[in-house]
């Protein structure tokens, strides 16, 4: 279960606080490593499995899903939709190719 008094960044998976009523802009950027947090990757309606990888029907396609953008319907999603981090993957794959 996710923590209501903060969020996490999609590229460096780290956890942004929250104080009192806090909304996205478009110039938010993440405190650690710089990048857009009003992007469609921290979106509750992205969705990388569904047709323009949102859905939200009425939204306009946005091709470039972790830059800043105007999106009307863009909300702050509760699970960041953080995948595994670089260094997770990178641990994960020399698992599979160790040798014993």
């Amino acid at each position: 279960m996710s923590d209501p008094t903060s969020f996490t960044c999609y590229f460096c998976h780290k956890s942004i606080p929250v104080l009192g009523a806090f909304k996205v802009t478009r110039t938010e950027d993440c405190p650690y490593c710089s990048k857009s947090l009003h992007c469609c990757r921290m979106c509750k309606f992205y969705d990388p499995k569904v047709y323009n990888e949102c859905i939200e029907v009425n939204a306009e396609r946005i091709v470039d899903k972790e830059k800043a953008n105007f999106c009307d319907y863009f909300s702050l999603s509760a699970a960041a939709k953080a995948g595994p981090s670089s260094d997770e993957l990178i641990k994960n794959a020399e698992a599979l190719f160790k040798k014993s």
